[in-house]
């Protein structure tokens, strides 16, 4: 029976985990129902490689920023060359870009500057901001709000795993919350209560691959395929069965990065 089709909307495919494998790694996406994939470049000056990756694979969309953990020892990105780089017909998405305090708090600064430069050239392409947020809810959520008040922009917060203050506020300007393996882990019930109150119509799938394998692969390298494994303890948060939580984050998923429909973008 062909499983239902879904989308990992974030995972780094240009990393080393992957290298050499990619092939069946594409091959194993395909065979669990993952029939497209946005592989993420979080430092600009790899961006040719992750956009050779989407070139070479149909699946395969891509998005590129500066993660803010890099954000002080990257060049800084300017609005210019992020709308440059999104007129490539695989590019759908800007980020990731965001807030990390955890331990680099040290370069709140700079990331805040940098986060600002992406939020812009959201702004002007149309294309959604994929969020990293962790340990800055305060200053995430008031940028966020400030910004939006200077322009309208779409957002997805990848992989969320942060308080229900900042997912509300992000829900408050019509953003996305992506679920990523860590809403599957058994002691995750918390962050599941969050995500059931939230829209299900503003709920994405990923994997962070190679990160944060959900059950029963945890500990291991992750991968696009185990998407599937988080989108159905996901649809047991929404009291959905897995086909239809399945078609409804297809559907999320469309509307955000329309760009990276089936339509738009040929094999």
């Amino acid at each position: 029976m062909t499983p239902p089709e879904i989308t990992d909307s974030h995972c780094h495919l240009d990393f080393p985990d992957f290298e050499g494998h990619l092939d069946q790694i594409i091959a194993d996406a395909a065979a669990a129902g993952v029939t497209r994939m946005v592989t993420i470049c979080t430092k600009l000056r790899h961006e040719p490689q992750v956009r050779a990756i989407a070139e070479a694979y149909a699946p395969v969309f891509y998005a590129a920023g500066t993660h803010p953990m890099s954000a002080a020892s990257e060049p800084l990105a300017t609005t210019d060359h992020l709308i440059t780089l999104s007129k490539h017909k695989k590019f759908v998405g800007i980020g990731e870009t965001g807030l990390d305090y955890h331990y680099t708090s040290d370069s709140a600064e700079i990331q805040q500057q940098s986060l600002r430069i992406h939020i812009a050239a959201a702004r002007e392409t149309g294309l959604p901001l994929i969020i990293h947020a962790r340990a800055a809810d305060d200053d995430m959520a008031r940028i966020l709000a400030e910004e939006y008040e200077n322009g309208a922009y779409t957002c997805v917060m990848h992989c969320f795993s942060s308080s229900r203050a900042l997912a509300h506020a992000a829900l408050d300007l019509g953003f996305y919350l992506s679920m990523s393996g860590i809403a599957a882990f058994p002691k995750s019930q918390e962050l599941r209560d969050i995500f059931a109150s939230a829209p299900v119509d503003r709920i994405l799938v990923e994997t962070d691959a190679p990160y944060l394998a959900p059950p029963p692969h945890r500990g291991r390298r992750n991968e696009p395929a185990y998407t599937a494994h988080t989108a159905a303890r996901s649809a047991e948060v929404f009291g959905l069965d897995y086909a239809e939580f399945a078609a409804q984050t297809q559907t999320n998923f469309d509307r955000l990065f329309s760009k990276a429909t089936h339509d738009t973008v040929g094999p």
